[in-house]
């Protein structure tokens, strides 16, 4: 029902041209700004991971990746992390056990502490990713500025441009963003065809995305053979494998709130960091190297020797890194969980190829991918995006999308890898 508040729409003709185009500068300034902002914590941390993983054991004479230097390290790691968060204004932000992949703004306050409990765990060997606390500061501090330089815009217009530039910075392209802001204006009122709100994001996403490609040259092409000619065996493959793997990261799921629990019963970020530290290198003593970390550039090691792990390792690899993504998003470190979950899926996958050698490895990694992220992110377009990536394969994509539906049907209305405030699952 119309009000007496509300203006009459704009001649159809002119509407469109003359609100975007005033939002093609501050969308460019945003996607350039929140990919600096993702690189510079990725150099640092980096930077930081080399001194404390290969400079400073070898100062020592202690062996790169032992297990006594992976305990010492993430244990080391945890109370670094726990007094952040303890001591550091800001505290971190909240409990990101109960935060997806963006949210509502933060405090301007919160993201130096985020950012350096986030660095702090990417270079700690944590099996945790940078995606959650990048989109969580660039939406923060992007809220923020642009509230003050132009009061009058939406804040909603802050935060999608926030997110769809953190997204397209962090995937090294811009359809990701498109895919995730498109699956988040569904069933959203507003003024216009879905090209003209994604107008702005897409923007935002592009700049991103070209700004960490010209500075850093990111790539999710694991170097697996191309599928070129798919067949009945093809998609039956897929249409297993991805429910299994959905079966397999819904564990995780079911599992969290009590995990979760468990530390929170320790109440000081001095206990349950530490501890948790300590159980997660205990994790990587057991699985090795290749379990530490965000997962990126370990699937690419994974799959540079496919044919030489047994299934037993590929196995260990999945369980091991399946329980460091449960244990360090429970115990209270700041990370995102795509990027170890397409580790586990790509481990997955693997001892599916393994199991079945006349499996393609490209349908076997790529349909594990997309059910463990359709179990652990709710995410579709991208966990659709991601899996076809992965196999830089366009035969691929059909597969999936067919591979998708009985793994959707696996996954929807179970419980989710994030809880609300009491601690209780979500669905």
């Amino acid at each position: 029902m119309a009000t007496d508040h509300a203006p009459p729409p704009p001649p159809a003709d002119t509407t469109p041209l003359r609100v975007l185009l005033p939002q093609v500068l501050p969308a460019l300034v945003v996607g350039v700004a929140a990919s600096l902002l993702f690189l510079g914590i990725e150099v640092l941390s980096e930077q930081l991971q080399d001194v404390l993983w290969h400079d400073l054991p070898g100062a020592l004479g202690i062996g790169d990746y032992s297990a006594l230097w992976t305990i010492s390290m993430l244990t080391a790691a945890g109370i670094a992390v726990g007094l952040v968060i303890w001591k550091v204004p800001g505290h971190a932000g909240p409990d990101p056990a109960s935060l997806g992949l963006g949210g509502k703004p933060l405090a301007p306050g919160v993201v130096p502490s985020l950012l350096l409990a986030s660095t702090l765990t990417l270079a700690g060997g944590v099996s945790l990713g940078p995606e959650n606390p990048i989109i969580e500061a660039n939406i923060a501090l992007t809220y923020w500025l642009g509230r003050k330089a132009a009061p009058a815009v939406p804040g909603a217009f802050w935060v999608a441009l926030a997110s769809a530039a953190t997204i397209g910075a962090l995937f090294g392209t811009p359809v990701a963003a498109a895919l995730v802001i498109s699956e988040a204006l569904v069933g959203k009122p507003g003024r216009g065809s879905l090209w003209d709100r994604l107008f702005a994001p897409l923007v935002a996403a592009g700049a991103g995305a070209m700004t960490t490609q010209l500075l850093a040259e990111p790539s999710f092409d694991m170097g697996l053979p191309p599928l070129t000619d798919p067949g009945w065996g093809d998609l039956l493959a897929a249409l297993v494998i991805a429910s299994a793997a959905a079966v397999f990261g819904l564990a995780a799921c079911y599992l969290f709130p009590y995990v979760h629990a468990a530390f929170q019963r320790l109440r000081h970020p001095m206990l349950m960091l530490p501890i948790g530290g300590l159980v997660l290198g205990l994790l990587g003593a057991i699985g090795g190297q290749l379990t530490l970390f965000k997962g990126l550039a370990e699937i690419k090691e994974l799959a540079a020797s496919i044919g030489s792990w047994s299934s037993g390792e590929l196995a260990k690899f999945a369980v091991i890194k399946l329980l460091a993504l449960l244990v360090a998003a429970s115990c209270g470190f700041r990370g995102g969980r795509i990027f170890p979950a397409v580790f586990i899926g790509s481990a997955f996958g693997l001892l599916a190829q393994a199991l079945v050698p006349e499996v393609h490895p490209a349908v076997a990694v790529s349909s594990a991918v997309l059910g463990v992220l359709l179990a652990t992110t709710r995410q579709g377009w991208i966990s659709l995006f991601v899996g076809a990536v992965l196999a830089a394969s366009p035969a691929m994509l059909a597969l999936l999308c067919l591979a998708s539906l009985p793994a959707w049907l696996i996954v929807t209305g179970r419980p989710q890898l994030e809880l609300d405030a009491e601690g209780t699952s979500l669905h």
